[in-house]
């Protein structure tokens, strides 16, 4: 398939254009920030790379001239906490944008096939985990507030245009690329990435609250490995796969203390623990059921923790 990838150089749409390109499919990247050093460049002949804003004149002509298969929409700005230090650029980049690029393909290919990533943050602080994806979203940031936004938008073009979606509820992605290909940006926010940076650099690393209602008071969250995310991508393609919302989680809740334990076991040593204050908009448990999705694709995810801190340590030591 003729496949366009949105912010084709971050660190799950990077992954997701390895996928398919090894599943044999044509891509065309876009993203208004290069490939940052380290990664290693794309060099398929069935791969073109176009830096640019996915909602710019220059995007939007390219992508009507392409008429793709598909466009996997992985551009965005993500992370609870600056969302509501500056909801404008959320809404803004999140739903403005998108908005922008869905007018056009419902006016210039209505079969073309838009697959999104949104976020576990669309859930808010749910009253039940795991989360399902018939729960009510309870956003409480900009940033969930934007994503759940675009997958109303989604559901109201589907009715309207027959528009054929997936939105994909992602969890915490981690991990790296196991042929150490594409990973995470140096800094990081994601608990796994400044866990191994602290240890390889020598450096604190700060526990976000210690006193959350949970068995050993750290948060518990749902860790998938990037590469498993990215797969599922490629398997949304088939249009065997309903219209609609889909978790992407591993079924099972992780604490940020159980995190460090086992990254202790796989490398060997850990950084100075420092005990800081709870973030704001921060649930304390946040836990998916993948079983929708599972159903149609048994099969997707095949990577345990162990392998995700195992392949990231392999990145930052690269």
């Amino acid at each position: 398939m003729n496949v366009i990838v949105t912010g084709a150089s971050g660190y799950i749409g990077g992954q997701i254009v390895l996928a398919l390109l090894d599943a044999g499919h044509d891509v065309l990247g876009i993203d208004s920030q290069p490939l940052m050093p380290g990664k290693r460049a794309m060099t398929s002949d069935r791969y073109e790379f176009l830096l640019a804003d996915f909602a710019s004149e220059t995007a939007l002509k390219r992508i009507v001239v392409v008429r793709p298969d598909a466009i996997i929409h992985c551009a965005g700005t993500s992370l609870v906490g600056p969302s509501i230090q500056d909801p404008m650029s959320y809404y803004e980049n999140n739903m403005i944008k998108t908005k922008t690029l869905l007018d056009i393909v419902c006016q210039s290919m209505p079969r073309t096939r838009f697959i999104f990533s949104s976020s576990a943050a669309v859930y808010g602080e749910p009253m039940m985990n795991p989360c399902h994806e018939v729960d009510v979203p309870q956003p409480i940031s900009p940033y969930g507030e934007s994503k759940y936004m675009v997958e109303m938008m989604l559901q109201s073009y589907h009715r309207a245009h027959g528009l054929e979606y997936v939105a994909f509820r992602y969890f915490n992605a981690c991990g790296a690329d196991p042929q150490q290909r594409n990973g995470q940006r140096p800094g990081a926010t994601h608990v796994i990435a400044r866990l191994l940076e602290a240890i390889r650099d020598s450096t604190e690393f700060v526990i976000n609250g210690n006193n959350y209602p949970t068995a050993d008071g750290t948060c518990v969250r749902d860790y998938v490995h990037v590469d498993d995310i990215a797969r599922a991508h490629v398997l949304a393609l088939d249009s065997t796969l309903k219209a609609g919302v889909y978790n992407l989680g591993s079924n099972q809740g992780t604490s940020i203390q159980q995190i460090i334990d086992r990254t202790q076991h796989v490398v060997g040593r850990l950084p100075v623990i420092v005990q800081g204050t709870p973030r704001s908009g921060d649930p304390a448990i946040l836990t998916a059921s993948s079983d929708k999705f599972s159903k149609v694709f048994p099969a997707w995810r095949t990577h345990t923790l162990d392998d995700m801190i195992c392949d990231a340590w392999a990145w930052y030591r690269g």
